[in-house]
């Protein structure tokens, strides 16, 4: 099924695209959000690869996903949205919440996290405070931050996330995208987002500079 554009609005209010495999939820989240003043739906879609190219075209402010939806994995769509666009904010608004899945998106860079269960103010709410900055999680999402935050400290480097840390070693080990998916459990089409945000983030231009990195922050040996 083709991404849905829909027709201009204005720019200064927040450009919303929703991304959920169900015509009629995305129906119903969108007759709700047109509402109001400050919001705007630029763009509808029905999986993780129609988002990355919806999101490429339309340069959205917030991406509203769904979980559950067909191709890619929605920890993979989190990872290559923020590689492909780093401003823009994700919020994961599902049906389900299991433990994993929340650490999981989380850690991929979603900023929000909320369940289909919602009333239509807390969603509202939670769509202008991931908007402003500022995370918004249901109560699982929450209880899983809090475990993320008991964790002892890593010696990941310049605030790389724990998945970061192991793709960066794995590179510092001469391993390629396809060996260290292979290694990590996950796509290339995700290490590659992965090796995106750690060059970002270590101000670094290739992979042999991140290498150099981590073997001065003795993540692999000289």
């Amino acid at each position: 099924m083709p991404a849905t554009k829909l027709p201009d609005v204005d720019h200064t209010r927040l450009r919303l695209l929703l991304v959920d495999d169900h015509a009629i939820v995305r129906e119903g989240i969108r007759a709700v959000l047109e509402e109001q003043p400050d919001l705007a739906v630029v763009g509808e879609c029905g999986n993780g690869e129609e988002a990355l190219a919806t999101a490429a075209a339309l340069a959205p402010d917030i991406v509203l996903l769904d979980l559950c939806m067909p191709g890619i994995g929605p920890v993979e769509t989190i990872v290559r949205l923020r590689a492909l666009l780093p401003a823009v904010r994700v919020m994961v608004f599902t049906s389900f919440g299991d433990d994993q899945i929340v650490r999981e998106t989380l850690d991929a860079g979603a900023q929000g996290f909320l369940l289909k269960d919602a009333m239509q103010d807390e969603l509202l709410r939670a769509i202008r405070s991931v908007a402003a900055g500022q995370p918004w999680l249901a109560p699982a999402a929450q209880r899983q931050l809090m475990e993320m935050l008991k964790r002892p400290p890593t010696p990941a480097p310049d605030a790389l996330t724990a998945r970061e840390t192991d793709v960066l070693r794995l590179i510092a080990e001469g391993r390629s995208n396809k060996a260290i998916a292979r290694e990590l459990a996950i796509t290339e089409g995700t290490v590659k987002g992965y090796v995106s945000q750690i060059l970002a983030k270590l101000g670094v231009e290739d992979r042999t500079q991140a290498a150099l990195h981590a073997v001065r922050k003795g993540l692999a040996p000289r």
